[in-house]
């Protein structure tokens, strides 16, 4: 995976922040992630783990990822922030 972000961003992609829905099934987990390369923003919500689908929304800004961030966690109160392992994923 990390040669895949090198290619696409041309630089090391960071983790900036990552929650989880507490689930912890293959159907039924859900993470989001912001992360950047230093000039671009992105927010990534996957759906099932690694092996699972996700959508990858490039953003303006740091302020505006984490709008949308928090949008599609919605109001569950079940979201955890885990520590971001700061590095990328595609």
């Amino acid at each position: 995976m990390r040669c895949g972000l090198l290619v696409r961003y041309r630089r090391q992609v960071i983790v900036e922040e990552h929650w989880w829905n507490g689930d912890a099934t293959a159907r039924g987990r859900r993470d989001v992630y912001i992360r950047t390369d230093g000039h671009r923003w992105e927010v990534q919500a996957q759906i099932g783990g690694a092996l699972g689908r996700s959508k990858v929304q490039e953003c303006p800004s740091r302020g505006s990822a984490s709008i949308l961030a928090g949008a599609w966690r919605g109001g569950d109160p079940a979201w955890r922030e885990l520590p971001a392992d700061r590095v990328g994923r595609a």
